[in-house]
């Protein structure tokens, strides 16, 4: 039997706190990630995304995946800590 906690894809584990982050060299301002989560992300003057909430709150981890699985570049990542 297993004693690690049964923990969904794209869900936090008991106590761990999600970052997330944009790779700046890898961007190439699609701007994907602050239509998908608009909550987490903004454009900078150029039109290249940027984080507006590093921490991510429990209900706001869908909108994390989804600009992750979405990014053409593969620039955004997600940290568990």
């Amino acid at each position: 039997m297993s004693t690690q906690p049964d923990v969904q894809p794209g869900r936090r584990s008991i106590g761990k706190v999600m970052r997330i982050r944009i790779d700046t060299d890898m961007c190439t301002g699609h701007g994907r990630c602050y239509v998908l989560a608009p909550d987490l992300f903004d454009t900078d003057d150029s039109g290249y995304g940027i984080v507006t909430k590093a921490e991510v709150p429990p209900e706001l981890l869908d909108q994390a995946e989804s600009a992750r699985q979405n990014c053409p570049e593969r620039a955004i990542f997600i940290d568990e800590e």
